[in-house]
């Protein structure tokens, strides 16, 4: 079975966790905009409506009497006033005022300038040489909600320019992103090791080292891929004809030898036996990194080819199967060869479902325990840790069809079952 990379399957992660993390970069800078904007326009109002109160001072001072002209105390009107007055003569009494003003003086002794109360902001001029001051004010409640209508404005106004360069970074991402990610849907189906196998041109020249690396990296696999099938294949032609022969002549041997030797030279030929099974399994190996041959297998037919002297093998196909006969082959010979060197006699085979083998055998077994390290093992890959060659070539045959091998602990604690799904 072919390793895949599963970059191309995180990439939409990635991109979700960009998309949060350019959103909630917004919302910050939107917000530490909003606070600049928030103290700049609080200073800026304080001083506007400051220069506000002194313009207003200096426009009632040319407009009301000088020099110890009399003044007439009219009586203050109700008006929506945005700024309150008063004239206070030498003795700080107030001989003029505005609707909102109070009838005690802003300040209790003149001057000239800003003066701040617990509830006013006052500008005081003098109106000529009498003594006479012009008090100027404005509530700090008012000049607060003057401060806060600004301040809410622009920070509205910060904000929605933070959504809307949000939005505009999260389209300029997605035009930016759809080469890489139609190139990661690419790279999901390619396969390297096709004939003539290439990506093709690149949509963005700063991809285009991307497209060379990928395909002189599936050049290189192909290439090494074909050294080692044609390895195998000499291999095979080198390894299993002198096999064959060693067992030929053993069988010579046994029907010729004396009795006495016949036990010695059947556990020769026995130890052959295996080593050919052993071979088939390592050169399988091989073939079990490209995709199986699929055909209709007779488990009964497949099953008589394999001579094991000291093991009963009953056979109960029922469902059908689907499957490559070569590589299912490899790996049934190699776990009933597994079942027979642990003390199992008997093992039955079945289909308790299509594209499902199970071999059951009635061997001493392994504990809970172990069967389920051995299985952790098998499902993490981890075959350097696998005891035995048998398990990992079924374990391989299983993934090279796209299913995986199950083992089962009986209750009992007596034997020992495999179950061998070769996907759909």
């Amino acid at each position: 079975m072919t390793p895949r990379d599963d970059a191309p399957a995180r990439l939409p992660s990635i991109r979700r966790r960009l998309a949060r993390a350019m959103w909630v970069g917004s919302l910050l800078s939107g917000l530490a905009v909003a606070l600049a904007v928030w103290l700049a326009a609080n200073e800026e109002v304080d001083e506007l409506l400051d220069d506000t109160l002194r313009s207003s001072a200096e426009v009632m001072s040319v407009l009301l009497p000088r020099h110890g002209e009399p003044i007439t105390l009219s009586a203050p009107t109700k008006a929506d006033e945005r700024f309150a007055w008063q004239v206070v003569d030498a003795s700080q009494r107030v001989v003029m005022h505005s609707a909102r003003a109070p009838g005690e003086p802003f300040v209790r002794v003149p001057l000239s300038g800003f003066a701040d109360s617990a509830r006013w902001r006052v500008f005081g001029m003098a109106l000529g040489d009498g003594g006479r001051m012009l008090y100027v004010a404005q509530t700090r409640a008012e000049r607060a909600e003057a401060e806060v209508e600004v301040a809410f404005s622009s920070v509205l106004a910060a904000i929605a320019v933070g959504i809307l360069g949000y939005f505009w970074l999260s389209a300029l991402v997605r035009h930016e992103w759809a080469p890489l990610q139609r190139l990661s849907d690419r790279l999901a189906t390619h396969d390297p090791l096709a004939p003539g196998a290439t990506l093709g041109a690149a949509e963005r020249a700063e991809l285009g080292a991307v497209h060379r690396a990928v395909d002189q990296l599936g050049q290189r696999l192909a290439q090494r891929l074909a050294h080692e099938r044609a390895f195998a294949a000499q291999a095979a032609h080198a390894l299993r004809t002198p096999l064959a022969g060693i067992d030929a002549q053993l069988a010579v041997c046994l029907r010729e030898s004396p009795p006495p030797l016949n036990s010695r030279l059947q556990r020769v030929r026995e130890g052959a036996a295996r080593l050919q099974r052993v071979v088939s399994a390592l050169l399988t190996l091989f073939r079990s990194d490209s995709r199986p041959r699929r055909n209709a297998v007779d488990l009964h037919e497949l099953l008589r080819q394999f001579a094991f002297e000291r093991l009963q093998i009953d056979v109960q196909a029922t469902a059908p199967l689907q499957a490559d006969g070569d590589l299912l082959a490899a790996a049934l010979a190699n776990l009933l060869d597994n079942a027979q060197r642990h003390g199992a006699s008997r093992v039955a085979v079945s289909t308790p479902s299509a594209g499902t083998v199970r071999l059951d055998d009635d061997g001493p077994g392994v504990t809970p325990e172990h069967g389920q390290s051995l299985q952790a093992t098998l499902d993490a890959q981890a075959y350097d840790d696998a005891p035995g060659l048998g398990l990992v070539l079924a374990d391989l045959v299983a993934r090279a069809h796209g299913g995986r091998l199950r083992l089962c602990v009986p209750a009992s604690g007596k034997g020992f079952a495999v179950e061998l799904s070769l996907g759909t």
